[in-house]
């Protein structure tokens, strides 16, 4: 399943550039084109890394960074800064705000995809390896087979992607609305109802005699596997 970025950044032609050619390597990408709609995206969407420009209308990117690793929902959410600001000190500023890495403008497009799958090898295994594992459970990217103990469960399209999104962060809670937007993403027609169906048949396939619950209801909230 893809990768989500978003990119916060008041120039449309990076953002055009940039987008376009992670979405051509197989990333989820959205943006925003201010530091407000930029946070407020971030908390809504929940991307899986955010690429943030330093110098934008309202909000810096160092205020931003800050804002967001204040709070213990966001603060593990990895974070590179774009910036034309090239100095050792305001890299050390950047990087003391929070954010996890530090790109300088005019920047090639095969120097940022590096630099993103390194921060997201180290920061998120679990996005990027082929095989993950929680608890007794294991799901195999490459051959789409979903495993508990050992024991092969088979499952459908919707449902593998719904325990491959939810493993990519284990024990957060997702609301139906993100859930949506990440695993029904082209299809804004489909109703949050939806995401309750396909829940309750991938605990029908999961849960095993003698297995242990892993898909948690929160209440009010959403969903996490837990």
């Amino acid at each position: 399943m893809s990768v989500s970025i978003h990119i916060v950044e008041d120039e449309q032609p990076i953002i055009t550039l940039v987008k376009y050619n992670l979405e051509k390597e197989g990333y989820k990408v959205s943006s925003s084109d201010n530091g407000n709609e930029g946070i407020e995206d971030i908390k809504k969407l929940f991307p899986d890394l955010v690429l943030l420009d330093w110098m934008l209308p309202d909000f810096s990117g160092v205020e931003i960074c800050k804002i967001l690793k204040k709070e213990k929902k966001f603060k593990e959410i990895p974070i590179i800064m774009l910036t034309a600001k090239g100095e050792d000190e305001d890299k050390i500023k950047g990087l003391n705000s929070g954010a996890d890495d530090y790109i300088t403008k005019p920047f090639s497009f095969p120097e940022l995809l590096a630099r993103i799958k390194a921060l997201l090898r180290r920061s998120k295994p679990s996005l990027v390896s082929d095989i993950v594992e929680f608890e007794d459970l294991k799901v195999d990217r490459l051959t789409r087979r979903v495993f508990r103990k050992n024991k092969e469960i088979h499952l459908g399209p919707k449902e593998y992607d719904l325990i491959n999104f939810f493993i990519k962060n284990p024990k957060r809670v997702y609301s139906r609305d993100q859930i949506l937007e990440n695993v029904w993403s082209d299809n804004i027609n489909v109703e949050t109802r939806t995401v309750d169906v396909h829940i309750r048949r991938l605990r029908q396939s999961i849960n095993i005699d003698g297995f242990k619950e892993l898909i948690r209801t929160v209440r009010s909230a959403g969903y996490s596997l837990n």
